[in-house]
């Protein structure tokens, strides 16, 4: 059994667990709830950055990456930094993160919040909805494509926008659907973890452009977004390059200053 396979296993288990704990409708009534959603998907499509930065404390593949940091101080250094969403891993066994990040962050900044989670239940984009996200993440190697059509239609009459992330050419032509919003390609290897963003290079001409394309793990460079930018992609998912350092958010400001000025 693979990480991958681990994970979701116990994600079963955690899920059904707190359904027993919490229903849904204590979900429903939350005060976030019925706020009105920002769409990430519209904040890449019309920006010339397109970074959507990442909080993650810890992953399988790095173990520790930053615990000294809070979530509203490096959210607002990204917000600051004039990046276009965020997103926050809530997966605490394998990357120590919290419905409660998302809460905090939601409270720290405007910006689009992506819940970065492995999605198996529509109970977990109810969480999503209620903990204040304005998108979810599926992830096409770990669902049918009945489950993503079901997970991403729901997600929608939520009000949320969908990125459904995919690693090879047969997860991608299982997954072209009009209820996704954006198609990320991950350039890491679940299953080795090894990173190349060619697999963002070779499925990009297979993405319609009635989605918003997103690269995914493995990017460090500013030379890396221009050469990926050439092939249709306006989203840039960049997590441990700027959670590895002292201060996130002000290695994500000066990131996007060099972004910026090229």
């Amino acid at each position: 059994m693979n990480i991958l396979d681990r994970i979701v296993a116990d994600k079963y288990k955690e899920v059904a667990l707190k359904k027993q704990l919490i229903p849904v409708k204590q979900l429903e009534q939350s005060v976030l709830f019925e706020r009105d959603t920002k769409s990430l998907a519209d904040a890449l499509r019309t920006s010339d950055i397109g970074i959507i930065a990442e909080h993650k404390r810890r992953s399988p593949s790095k173990s520790v990456i930053n615990n000294n940091t809070s979530v509203d101080n490096v959210t607002k250094g990204y917000e600051n930094a004039g990046i276009n969403g965020i997103s926050v891993l809530t997966d605490g066994k394998y990357f120590g993160g919290s419905l409660d990040d998302l809460l905090l962050a939601r409270a720290a900044v405007q910006l689009p919040l992506l819940r970065k989670e492995f999605i198996i239940d529509a109970y977990q984009i109810l969480e999503a909805r209620a903990y204040g996200a304005d998108a979810i993440l599926l992830i096409a190697a770990v669902l049918s494509k009945d489950q993503i059509k079901e997970l991403s239609t729901f997600a929608k009459q939520l009000g949320l926008d969908v990125l459904l992330e995919v690693h090879n050419q047969e997860e991608l032509e299982k997954s072209l659907m009009p209820s996704l919003d954006m198609l990320g390609v991950n350039n890491r290897n679940l299953k080795t973890f090894e990173v190349s963003t060619d697999i963002s290079k070779e499925l990009s001409s297979r993405i319609p452009n009635d989605f918003v394309k997103v690269s995914e793990s493995g990017i460090s460079t500013v030379s890396a977004i221009k050469d990926l930018k050439q092939y249709g992609y306006q989203g840039f998912l960049i997590g441990e390059n700027f959670m590895k350092t002292e201060d996130p958010g002000a290695s994500a400001m000066q990131f996007v200053k060099q972004l910026s000025s090229q």
